[in-house]
């Protein structure tokens, strides 16, 4: 009798976990991306895994919930957004040069670029209906009033900030949007 020794089966190798250290702040950008391509309604916790190859369960480890990852999205949008208006504000050396900075800021940074057009709309739509985003559009307009207040009494720097948040809006919605200059003259108007 011969004494075969039988083959066990072998093991199914293991799959490698791929370290991936910047894989949360990768889902924050792809959602960005997301957003400005499909608006929030077509931002699902699939939608952003699949645009950023990674695994569906990774955007859930990440954040517990789709509103988490968009607070988290539109935190990222409006502290770049605000960063630069802080700036802009902080070189003004006087009230002119802060009326000019605003209405570049409005002219150049919010309404230059479509992709950030379309992200700020989709915030302000998105926190109508959602508590968690209304955090981000609160911090977002204080840290806006503040960066006037260099220039402009509070009620004036609130004022102001209202009027370039429907500025935003009129020219995203409108076929015949305020020129730079029609933009400059409102702002000079209400500035005094």
């Amino acid at each position: 009798m011969s004494s075969a020794i039988k083959a066990r089966p072998a093991k199914p190798a293991r799959r490698a976990r791929r370290h991936d250290p910047g894989r949360r702040d990768r889902l924050v950008a792809t959602a960005l991306d997301v957003i400005a391509e499909q608006g929030v309604g077509g931002a699902s916790h699939r939608s952003i895994a699949q645009a950023a190859d990674v695994p569906l369960g990774s955007t859930t480890y990440h954040f517990a919930s789709i509103d988490e990852l968009l607070a988290a999205a539109f935190t990222r949008h409006a502290e770049a957004v605000a960063a630069c208006f802080e700036a802009r504000m902080r070189a003004a050396p006087d009230r002119e040069a802060a009326v000019e900075s605003l209405v570049e800021h409005l002219t150049a940074d919010l309404l230059g670029s479509p992709r950030d057009l379309v992200l700020s709309v989709e915030l302000y739509v998105a926190a109508a209906r959602r508590p968690a985003l209304r955090a981000v559009t609160q911090a977002w307009m204080l840290r806006s009033r503040r960066a006037l207040e260099t220039h402009f009494d509070p009620v004036t720097a609130r004022e102001l900030d209202a009027l370039v948040e429907g500025l935003v809006l009129h020219s995203a919605l409108s076929t015949d949007p305020m020129t730079a200059e029609q933009i400059r003259h409102a702002i000079r108007r209400f500035a005094g």
